[in-house]
Parts: structure tokens; sequence; C-alpha cells
């Protein structure tokens, strides 16, 4: 396959929206508070199910600045282009994760949707087979803070495309 302009959408072509505001600069304070919650709810969590809970949190919550951010950070950190790609799939797929980081992904659209108002027992029940307490506890924290910072961006309209890995250092 060959690359082009076409494929590469930060290379210049205009965002569909600009910026609302740049919340960090009008409150560090928040911004700062944020950077010491995710890096302590990554204390004691594999990196790499963070990454994968990081990209199907911000699939889910339509956030393609996040996703721009996790998928860079995934690639740069060795995981594979077909599990990111397959992880908007992931039942379907299910063969190319372990079941750890099953668990942790099916936690993660649990606690993103909601939909029944609550996590499933069954659902918190499989993660905490495959997770200790305390890394199930840090697993929920960082769940809960890929939302935050989804819902920051996608509020916000951060524009996706320019991130580096290493480009944010938590």
């Amino acid at each position: 396959m060959t690359t082009n302009e076409h494929h590469h959408p930060a290379s210049g072509l205009t965002p569909e929206h600009t910026p609302r505001q740049h919340w960090a600069e009008l409150a560090p304070d928040v911004y700062k508070a944020m950077v010491r919650l995710d890096a302590a709810s990554r204390r004691g969590l594999d990196p790499v199910i963070g990454e994968l809970v990081k990209i199907r949190a911000s699939q889910l919550n339509h956030c393609a600045f996040c996703l721009d951010m996790h998928t860079k950070d995934a690639l740069a950190a060795g995981e594979s282009v077909q599990r990111i790609v397959q992880l908007s799939a992931w039942e379907e797929s299910k063969h190319f994760y372990t079941p750890k980081e099953l668990a942790a992904i099916e936690l993660t659209e649990a606690v993103t949707v909601l939909t029944d108002g609550f996590v499933p027992d069954e659902v918190w029940e499989r993660a905490a087979k495959q997770f200790d307490e305390t890394e199930l506890a840090h697993l929920v924290a960082a769940i809960t803070t890929i939302n935050a910072w989804n819902r920051f961006a996608v509020t916000t309209r951060m524009v996706p495309g320019h991130y580096k890995p290493g480009d944010i250092k938590h």
C-alpha cells in the first residue's frame, strides 16, 4: 500500500472544528490534578492494558484527540496495529487478547457506557478473577480517568493529529 496526503490528515488539512478553549491553560490547577490522577491510576497496572483501556474508552466516547494520542503511544510502545484495529470489534476477535486484557476491555465498556446505570456483576466478577484487588482498583481508576480526559477533549474540541509520543509527560 502506498501512502499519500489523503492518508495523512494531519499534513495540512483543516480540522472540522476549531478548539473551543484551551482548558489546560485556563484551569492549570485542574489540568495538573488530572495529570497526577492519571499517573497514580497507572501505578501497578500493566502498561499494555492501560493503553488498551485508553483506546477502547476513547473509541466509545468518540474522542479523536485521545484516540490519536493513545494509538500513537501504544504503537511506540510496541503494540501491534492489528490489535489496535481489532479493539473496536474485540467481541468478534477475542483471540487477539489475553483473558486479562479481555476482562479489562469488557470492564472499560461497562464503566464507560453504563448502559443499565451500573456495572453488571458478571463483568465485575470476570475482572476480579483476572486482577488482584489492588490492580482492579487501579484499573477502575484508569478507566474513570480516561473517561474524564475524553470529556475534556470532546467538550473543548481538542484537535487530533499533531501529537507525537513523548509530547506530554505524565
